[in-house]
């Protein structure tokens, strides 16, 4: 017998201390992370006020923000415009991070996002029907169908991948998703087609941007993030036992039905709403969980707050960036994380190509 069997002989049980060990190291740097990002998420908000197209001294900057009586136009800058704004910002980061982590976890797809189960075809579809029916033409008047088209898509795609008799997985739901993705998308462009007006108006919509958002906007999407929030952080605990298989999941309790349908109203409540405030934007729900994996491991009661700051953090910092390579103009936030996220999809790609060989 060899000396590392006698010593697994002779030391009994030792497997579960060194297991009990990683999970206790797993938990401290899960929790350093989120406080990193906590401070990531703070500095992203600084500088997504202090920093534009414009430039405006940090005294400025200061008076705006604790001086109510200053009527200056750098304050007036400040306060109706760049303060709404970043609201507006990381309640959408916050949002598609969430939602993006919800997504793969409840598709079991890594490469799956908000997109895959109708949210954003169908806000797109609204927006466009809105546009071309009752004249909307502000990004206010957006939010309500926009939102309300992204529930019509999830309530469409929960209804048909529950048909039949296995009821709602994973596969169905992607596969009913990219179906009614593409129906949404051709009844767009059909819109599009015969209005031209509508496509002048839709374009600056659909590109995904943050500017103009302001007050008002923060303020009528605000109810739908919280909600979605809360139902999310419900939800993680569930996608743990249900990433190990439907089957197992309930010999385990858990109810797989209630827990898919929780975990899909949250999505469309968080992907909606910051849909319809922002226009779709990409990349943001397939990087960042993959990003939070790598140092929460897959335990979504960490994954799923980790990818909602690191999604707020990084939506602002890409607003900023586009708010400083364009001056005096700005390059609107969705094209900037198109131009940072493909060249991330690549590599993560090419990762687990490599990691299969």
């Amino acid at each position: 017998m060899s000396a590392t069997t006698d010593a697994a002989v002779r030391r009994p049980g030792t497997a579960a201390p060194a297991a009990a060990g990683r999970g206790l190291l797993r938990r401290r740097r899960a929790r350093l992370l989120l406080l990193l990002l906590l401070v990531l998420v703070a500095a992203a908000a600084a500088l997504s006020v202090a920093v534009g197209s414009r430039g405006i001294g940090p005294g400025a900057v200061w008076q705006a923000l604790t001086d109510p009586g200053a009527r200056t136009e750098e304050t007036v800058i400040i306060r109706e415009l760049r303060v709404p704004r970043t609201a507006v910002g990381l309640m959408a980061g916050l949002s598609l991070g969430v939602a993006g982590a919800l997504a793969q976890g409840h598709t079991r797809n890594p490469l799956g996002d908000p997109g895959l189960l109708g949210v954003t075809a169908g806000a797109s579809l609204g927006v466009v029907l809105a546009i071309h029916l009752l004249g909307v033409g502000t990004p206010a008047g957006y939010v309500w169908f926009a939102f309300a088209g992204a529930l019509v898509g999830t309530v469409l795609v929960f209804t048909l991948g529950s048909a039949g008799r296995g009821g709602a997985s994973p596969v169905t739901l992607a596969l009913a998703g990219a179906a009614l993705s593409a129906l949404f998308y051709a009844l767009v462009r059909a819109v599009l087609v015969s209005d031209t007006d509508s496509l002048d108006a839709f374009r600056f919509w659909v590109v995904g941007s943050l500017a103009g958002r302001g007050p008002d906007v923060a303020w009528q999407v605000a109810p739908f993030v919280a909600a979605g929030l809360v139902l999310a952080l419900l939800n993680a605990p569930a996608l743990d036992l249900l990433g190990l298989g439907d089957d197992v999941a309930r010999g385990l309790g858990q109810r797989v039905w209630p827990a898919r349908l929780v975990g899909l109203g949250a999505v469309t409540l968080l992907c909606g709403a910051a849909t319809a405030a922002c226009g779709p934007i990409a990349f943001v729900g397939l990087v960042v969980p993959h990003v939070v994996r790598a140092f929460t491991g897959p335990a979504h009661r960490w994954l799923v707050p980790g990818s909602g700051l690191l999604g707020a953090a990084l939506l602002l910092l890409a607003d900023v960036v586009g708010r400083v390579v364009a001056r005096p103009g700005e390059l609107q936030v969705g094209i900037v994380l198109a131009l940072l996220g493909a060249p991330f999809f690549i590599a993560l790609i090419r990762r687990r190509r490599l990691a299969a060989t």
